[in-house]
């Protein structure tokens, strides 16, 4: 069982990428999102603070980056979570227009 959410939690922030440009004409819309949420949280967040019908939801779990500092240690980034949300016909999220 996830860990219960609030909407605002779900949400990090939204991807606005030459890719996320390319799916926004597709009715797809792009977001970094907690890694504890899942699909109908997701889903349900982006309907209740964007006012949107969402058909899908995908989900991508990103992996840690290594980078190598000037003495040779080795860093690693944070894991997170990509989703892809599409939208039901007629519904936009202004956010990303003009992108």
């Amino acid at each position: 069982m996830a860990k219960a959410l609030h909407p605002t939690q779900v949400i990090v922030r939204p991807l606005i990428t030459e890719k996320a440009a390319r799916l926004a004409e597709e009715n797809k819309y792009a977001f970094q999102v907690h890694p504890d949420a899942d699909k109908t949280q997701i889903k349900d967040a982006v309907e209740k603070v964007f006012g949107v019908k969402v058909v899908k939801v995908n989900v991508i779990n990103l992996q840690r980056k290594a980078r190598r500092t000037r003495t040779g240690h080795i860093l690693h980034g944070q894991r997170w979570k990509k989703a892809i949300v599409t939208l039901a016909e007629g519904h936009k999220i202004e956010l990303f227009e003009g992108v």
